[in-house]
């Protein structure tokens, strides 16, 4: 079916095409294909958007944040979305959650379900806040990621989290997962 419909269609689109003149093979080839959206990114412009983080956090930039930091952030750029302290409005709960992934109604939220606190940081960075992707300084997303930590009861609320102590810190789902890095799970 899919053969016969491709076929027709290709005879009704060179019918057309020499309706309206004579058509060469080559401008037939030149045809663009896809919508051409966009244009294609450069070697540094890749680079730039690379900011792909692991569990050991390999490439974690300079800078670090606080918990106090990251809720005055979070009241700014993130609670219209996640509601007041992580507890979910319009888009996914971030806070609490701790022994409900074994129930009838789980909770997935960064405490109960995330199993790396870098992947925390690399998902806040590069997504969020939503309208914005990509627009937080290093620095308010450590302290995004501290307040999201401390909400969870993961880090207490003096934690300063940076390159150095955001890798260290074990998720309480680490283990509920089939690692893709394991080398890094303990």
């Amino acid at each position: 079916m899919f053969m016969r419909e491709t076929l027709c269609r290709t005879a009704v689109l060179l019918i057309v095409l020499t309706g309206f003149g004579a058509v060469s093979a080559q401008q037939i080839q030149t045809v663009p294909r896809g919508p051409t959206l966009g244009v294609l990114a450069t070697p540094a412009q890749a680079a730039e958007w690379d900011a792909s983080i692991p569990p050991d956090g390999t490439g974690l930039p300079a800078g670090s944040g606080t918990p106090a930091q990251g809720a005055e952030i979070y009241t700014a750029q993130c609670a219209a979305c996640h509601g007041p302290a992580g507890t979910g409005t319009l888009n996914d709960r971030l806070a609490g959650g701790q022994g409900t992934l074994t129930n009838g109604a789980p909770l997935r939220t960064v405490g109960s379900y995330w199993p790396y606190a870098t992947t925390l940081f690399d998902y806040v960075r590069r997504a969020m806040p939503y309208p914005a992707p990509h627009s937080l300084a290093d620095s308010d997303v450590y302290a995004l990621t501290a307040y999201l930590l401390n909400l969870n009861g993961i880090v207490g609320p003096e934690a300063v989290i940076d390159a150095k102590t955001l890798p260290r810190i074990h998720m309480p789902n680490r283990d509920g997962f089939d690692s893709a890095y394991p080398d890094w799970r303990h």
